[in-house]
């Protein structure tokens, strides 16, 4: 018998062999409606009503606390430096800190609810940040200040992640959706609440800075007990880590540090000015394409490196970026704006209770809204009130105050409060779609986009507002001649304004000069800003476009798919009609009629024809 001839294509390539999951304990005995979604989430069982509302509180407790520590730092960074003596550039490596271990804590988190439980991860984060809080409150160096600021790093991965489960518990398994998009958005009310209850906290004893530590150590404290007190129903735990996970991370790790601290120290630096900010991108580089060459060739790699090739994929991680880009126009653009009129916490409380209550609105109308249709328009209406709230900002003068920006703010913190919930669902049923084992993968994606996403917003957009103030205020002071007589007039008029302070006529026309030109320098600041609310609006605006074109060209290839397989039933219809006939002539010919019966008529197409669907 001759050989077949070989195939013109080679046999593919069979998947990796993956290791079937030990159990560490027996799994109970569930019904179906209370099973865990997937290792490493609690069961769904059955609750009193007094014991859902009791999760929800918990939640909301956990979820503020692990984000509040930041928040208070941010608002009061100017309080901070002032009082522990530190530079800008050390006051810069607070928030550095914070974000370098709550990016990496993520590589684990997913994998240490799998092996050890969500709660055991928990109580051990929650438990070294109240303990360094307190820690700090005796020493009060900047040494114990990095620490701290690091474990709430650490506790913020482990609330983030513990809110959200808790939050679940508080509704019945149908209403998952809609829990998981408050369970997100909690963490971001964090940073306005901040905002909020800071001037009340440093009028309190003198108003140092132990006010604040007092308060996140307290409030640790309270969410360590309460986990301890409320705990997760059971899940099913096993083992998941291997070794090259912790080299993995030990490679990982250090490379995000380094780009957290190039987009943290990098305007302060300037970006062209300093070699050592080269040298850690460098450094990051190297780091990152060792771990993508260890996970790429694993069985069982912590991260799914193949999927970052897939198209949707990189169009998830680029959306993520823009949209958290899009909201650092609120601290970089109206924060920085109104500091640099002079604006201080107290006078910022009012417009922050705004972006609260703008927060809590677009969590609240996303949740009760939500449903798997409206994840998309929720996004797309989110992004139209970005472009709105620059629109509205980009023509703002010295003179105005916080509470004019209370419409612009509110609009964009109704969106920053919509956005957050559809887009983790979007990235969670892509990762879905390929098994559970690509939701580490998902999570640290999810976590980077955020994170470095609001960095490389704050980062560029000081960069660019700083580059245009530079230019303004070039522009503005070269046309300050004082033969100039309007130049003449406004020096004359501040000499005349300081004429009860200093006697001598030459320093006050001196001083009068200075004055004229800070407030030239004052102008290009307002100018730049108005520049950086018009950048993020047409980012905003650009951004929408692109999404627009990608959906539509989505729905076209849909509709083309669609006609072109109705345009090939009919076809395929009547060639297995054509083929059905032709057997039974065949098998008529060779086999011929019955004995003892008359000859059968050919069979028709119409009766040997499949029917075709309705």
């Amino acid at each position: 018998m001759p050989a077949p001839p070989p195939s013109p294509l080679p046999p593919a390539p069979s998947p990796p062999p993956t290791a079937t999951p030990q159990l560490l304990k027996p799994v109970p005995d569930w019904q179906e409606h209370e099973k865990p979604s997937m290792p490493g989430s609690p069961s769904m069982p059955w609750h009193p009503p007094w014991r859902r509302v009791a999760y929800a509180l918990v939640a909301v407790l956990v979820g503020i606390t692990g984000a509040l520590g930041s928040g208070l730092v941010t608002a009061n960074l100017p309080v901070l430096q002032g009082q522990l003596g530190l530079t800008p550039s050390q006051g810069a490596w607070l928030a550095a800190a914070y974000v370098m271990v709550n990016v990496t804590a993520n590589l684990l988190v997913f994998k240490c609810r799998q092996q050890f439980g969500m709660r055991w991860f928990a109580e051990v984060g929650l438990g070294i940040y109240a303990m360094l809080a307190l820690l700090h409150l005796l020493v009060g160096g900047y040494a114990t200040t990095l620490m701290v600021r690091a474990a709430s790093g650490l506790a913020g991965a482990a609330c983030s992640t513990l809110c959200l489960l808790y939050m679940l518990q508080s509704m019945p398994r149908t209403h998952t959706g809609k829990m998981l998009v408050i369970g997100v958005g909690i963490g971001q009310l964090a940073a306005p609440l901040a905002w909020v209850i800071s001037p009340a906290l440093l009028d309190q004893g003198g108003g140092t800075w132990h006010n604040l530590y007092l308060f996140e150590a307290g409030l640790a404290l309270c969410a360590f007990a309460s986990v301890v007190m409320l705990k997760l129903p059971p899940g099913v735990q096993m083992k998941v880590f291997e070794p090259l996970d912790f080299l993995t991370f030990a490679l990982m790790a250090p490379a995000v540090a380094m780009i957290v601290a190039v987009l943290v120290q990098g305007y302060l630096h300037w970006w062209l000015d300093t070699p050592w900010l080269a040298w850690l991108l460098i450094g990051a580089l190297v780091l990152v394409t060792l771990s993508v060459l260890i996970e790429h060739h694993r069985v069982n790699p912590l991260i799914q490196t193949r999927w970052f090739a897939n198209g949707a994929t990189l169009r998830f991680v680029l959306g993520a970026l823009i949209l958290r880009f899009l909201t650092a126009e609120q601290s970089v653009g109206a924060v920085n704006f109104l500091r640099a009129q002079g604006m201080g916490p107290d006078q910022l409380q009012p417009l922050f209770a705004v972006v609260l209550a703008g927060m809590v609105i677009g969590m609240l109308a996303c949740s009760l809204t939500f449903t798997p249709k409206t994840l998309i328009p929720q996004i797309l209406f989110s992004i139209v009130l970005f472009a709105v709230a620059g629109l509205l900002d980009h023509h703002r003068t010295s003179l105005d105050r916080p509470q004019d920006f209370f419409l612009s703010q509110f609009l964009l913190s109704v969106g920053a409060g919509m956005f957050m919930g559809p887009l983790m669902l979007i990235g969670i049923g892509q990762a879905l779609k390929n098994g559970p084992a690509y939701m580490v993968t998902f999570s640290v994606m999810f976590s980077v986009t955020q994170t470095l996403g609001g960095l490389m917003g704050s980062a560029l957009l000081n960069t660019y507002q700083l580059h245009r103030e530079h230019e303004f205020s070039a522009s503005l002071v070269s046309t300050l001649d004082r033969t100039d007589p309007l130049v003449a007039q406004r020096i004359a008029a501040q000499a005349a304004a300081l004429s009860g302070v200093i006697s001598d006529p030459v320093l006050r026309s001196a001083q009068g000069a200075a004055q004229l030109a800070q407030v030239a320098r004052r102008e290009s600041n307002v100018r730049a800003y108005n520049d950086v609310f018009m950048f993020s609006a047409m980012t905003a605006i650009g951004f929408l476009v692109w999404l627009l074109a990608l959906l539509g060209r989505t729905a076209w290839a849909k509709r083309r798919e669609a006609a072109r397989a109705a345009r090939a039933v009919p076809h395929a219809d009547a060639a297995a009609a054509r083929n059905a006939e032709e057997h039974a002539e065949g098998y008529a010919a060779a086999t011929g009629p019955p004995s003892g019966s008359s000859p059968s008529p050919p069979l028709s197409s119409s009766a040997l024809a499949p029917s075709r669907p309705a």
